[in-house]
């Protein structure tokens, strides 16, 4: 099984990037140019104000060691679970009550020379060995454990966690205080995968407040998980923002979800590493799907683990649904459903979601656009497309893979374009010497097509549904008629 947490990209400015250079400036320089410390007392100064006004976005922007842990050691880093001890309120305790004893006995004993020559350089000097710790210490955490298990409780974390309660208690710092947002609860995927690339390791979307933002101080506001989100959802706000967010989001296409009780009908392989999987509903209630939508599907317990699949084929008295899945190397969502839902499982559903990607049933022309296990979506879409109008729109499907072998549904849309002359369905492959049919991209298919006037739905890689945007735009279609998500 692929590994829970993800080492993941979290330098998002130069600052960012090139931060850590402090660190041995001060941390080893020091030691043959002791005033070199003196530097830490107005850094200091500014991460216990940035504290007031903002929480820990020091420790998740600004920090020389985070900067260092995160763009030099992550990479070789084990990037394990950090222990609960290390994020416990008794460790953050023990570490502040260490350092400050150890920075105030020394301070206290070099003020005694205040105003001889050397007085800096002992000053200096306390705060380069108390660096100097700090560095050994969270570079050791950082390889052994994970890369931010330091900050769980750093000392100057602590300060800055304090500093912040301050600012709260006197409610000067609403303005600038901007944390995770989520525009709807109601559209989060439940994936987990903003818990999976948090360098503190927490669990923003099972803590979301009422008011549609992550309270944790322990959060650093590094913008790693609102980089990350499959959603889309997430943002850092304050909570004047979150609640303009939270009245202005549309949830249509999620007002009906819900949880799902079902059993695990069929698991049917279609070839090489995909698996469609076919659950009977058994909830009294009916399930209302539309074709586009997808359907989350619980993998874990602890934590609470969905993913989120396009829903392929659904029955029309909403007693069943398949989704198809593509097992990813390391994949840890795909490893736990391949090797362990069996035929007969008991499994929890939530949805039907989404609207974006729903059949407009009034267009005339549509064109699908697929690549790879993005196909799933169309397996109901076009089906619907041709059907539902007694084939009477103008429906085409180009559908690319790397090789021919690829290809899943083939007899399906093959069967659709048989039925249904006005149904184009165009396969390509980019990389078979075998292949007797069109060879390129989806892109190169769309070359000789006259497009305006159409619908397009696209579903794929993203480096697919890049440049299949620039290839419509280019042939005229307007942005409002494209609707896409990446596979």
């Amino acid at each position: 099984m692929g590994s829970f947490y993800i080492k993941t990209n979290r330098i998002f400015s130069s600052v960012r990037k090139y931060s850590w250079l402090f660190v041995p400036l001060v941390a080893f320089g020091g030691l043959w140019l002791p005033k070199l410390g003196l530097l830490m007392i107005p850094l200091m100064t500014t991460l216990a104000v940035m504290g007031f006004l903002k929480g820990k976005y020091w420790c998740g922007n600004l920090c020389p060691h985070g900067s260092l842990f995160d763009s030099i050691i992550m990479p070789i880093s084990i990037n394990t679970k950090i222990p609960s001890f290390l994020k416990s309120k008794i460790a953050m305790a023990l570490a502040f009550t260490w350092f400050m004893y150890m920075l105030g006995g020394r301070l206290i004993k070099v003020l005694g020379i205040f105003g001889s020559a050397t007085f800096l350089d002992k000053l200096g000097y306390i705060f380069v060995i108390n660096y100097l710790v700090v560095t050994i210490v969270g570079t050791t955490l950082a390889l052994l454990v994970s890369p931010r298990a330091w900050c769980s409780f750093c000392p100057m974390g602590t300060l800055e966690i304090l500093s912040y309660k301050l600012g709260k208690l006197l409610r000067l710092n609403r303005a600038t205080d901007q944390k995770v947002t989520v525009a709807r609860t109601e559209m989060c995927h439940s994936c987990g995968k903003c818990s999976r690339v948090c360098p503190m390791q927490l669990t923003p979307y099972l803590e979301f407040s009422d008011q549609n933002q992550f309270d944790s101080e322990a959060c650093i506001r590094c913008s790693t998980c609102v980089k990350n989100c499959p959603a889309g959802i997430l943002s850092l706000n304050n909570a004047g923002e979150a609640l303009r967010i939270k009245e202005e989001t549309d949830i249509d296409g999620y007002r009906k979800r819900r949880k799902i009780a079902a059993v695990l009908k069929r698991v049917r392989p279609l070839g090489g590493d995909v698996n469609e999987y076919t659950f009977g509903l058994t909830d009294t209630e009916r399930v209302e799907c539309r074709p586009g939508q997808f359907i989350l599907v619980k993998i874990q317990e602890k934590p609470v683990m969905f993913r989120a699949y396009s829903i392929s084929s659904f029955s029309e008295d909403g007693s069943e649904l398949s989704i198809t899945v593509k097992k990813m190397p390391g994949g840890y969502g795909t490893d736990i459903i391949f090797n362990n839902f069996k035929e007969g499982d008991p499994v929890v559903l939530e949805g039907p979601m989404g609207s974006e990607f729903v059949l407009n049933e009034k267009s005339d022309r549509i064109l699908f656009v697929a690549g790879g296990i993005g196909i799933t979506p169309f397996v109901q879409m076009a089906r619907d497309a041709v059907e539902k109008s007694g084939c009477e729109k103008d429906v085409k499907l180009i559908y690319g893979v790397n090789h021919s072998g690829e290809f899943i549904y083939d007899d399906h849309f093959t069967r659709l374009k048989t039925s249904c002359e006005k149904f184009e369905y165009i396969k390509v492959v980019a990389s078979d010497a075998g292949w007797k049919g069109k060879k390129g991209f989806v892109t190169d298919a769309m070359k000789d097509m006259d497009l305006k006037g159409y619908k397009v739905y696209m579903c794929g890689p993203p480096p697919m549904v890049r440049a299949s945007l620039k290839a419509l735009k280019h042939a005229g279609v307007e942005d409002e008629d494209i609707y896409y998500e990446s596979a």
